[in-house]
């Protein structure tokens, strides 16, 4: 696998690399950074096996930098529709269009992300909708489905602590440890569908020092964006995120 990778490729893989330690640093809406060059390299089912131990990677690293920070009860509640979603994904990952099911979810991350938006310049608006169960059974089952089809959830999780209301410190350290949790427990079903070999390991192993490198760059950049900016810039990165998914760019 390692030798068919043009110089070209190899640009792409590094940035691909590098963008998920900046997702991982509190940007999550780049993750569609690296699930998009990783698709162009190895195509779209093959690379969520390349992608995933990386991810794994990347938690480690987030949880090193950022976790002492995480907000416990709100991983406690996001984590089991999450992990029903995350075996959905997997009964589905035989059976579904996955192009439609992108488009499906793009378009309800798009809509709850100009909700939030909306919510920004007018936070009494649906103010008792974030806290309330329903709410999260219905994230955790999407992000589930998402990380499961496409390791894309990370919009839809940054959505619902957002909506919380969670400080970008404790959103970034919740996230890790989220993440940490749904993408260990993928390991076993994306082996079990053949899409981790030791040729995807191999280069996930050789792209993996570019990690830390681009969280080194997200936290320097985190620590310096005020509250209000990181918010509005996640829910930019969100936005384009979503139409990515549906296809428009």
């Amino acid at each position: 696998m390692l030798t068919a990778i043009t110089p070209n490729e190899w640009a792409c893989l590094i940035i691909g690399a590098m963008g998920i330690g900046v997702s991982k640093s509190g940007f999550p809406g780049i993750s569609m950074l690296h699930v998009v060059l990783y698709a162009f390299v190895f195509g779209a089912l093959e690379s969520t096996g390349v992608l995933l131990p990386m991810l794994v990677v990347g938690d480690i690293c987030a949880i090193h930098f950022f976790g002492r920070e995480a907000d416990w009860p709100h991983v406690r509640r996001l984590l089991p529709p999450t992990i029903v979603g995350i075996l959905i994904g997997w009964v589905m990952m035989d059976q579904l269009d996955a192009g439609q099911f992108k488009v499906i979810v793009g378009g309800i991350i798009l809509t709850l992300t100009c909700v939030q938006l909306v919510r920004t310049y007018r936070p009494n608006w649906f103010d008792a909708v974030p806290h309330q169960t329903w709410f999260a059974v219905v994230l955790g089952l999407l992000a589930g489905v998402t990380t499961m089809l496409a390791n894309a959830a990370g919009p839809v999780v940054a959505l619902y602590l957002l909506a919380v209301a969670l400080p970008k410190w404790e959103l970034i350290g919740t996230s890790a440890w989220l993440f940490l949790v749904l993408n260990v427990l993928k390991l076993p079903l994306s082996f079990q569908l053949g899409l981790i070999t030791a040729p995807t390991l191999l280069v996930g192993a050789v792209m993996a020092p570019a990690i830390p490198l681009g969280m080194l760059a997200g936290r320097w950049l985190v620590g310096r964006v005020p509250q209000k900016w990181f918010n509005l810039i996640l829910l930019g990165f969100t936005a384009i995120a979503a139409i990515r998914l549906i296809g428009w760019i």
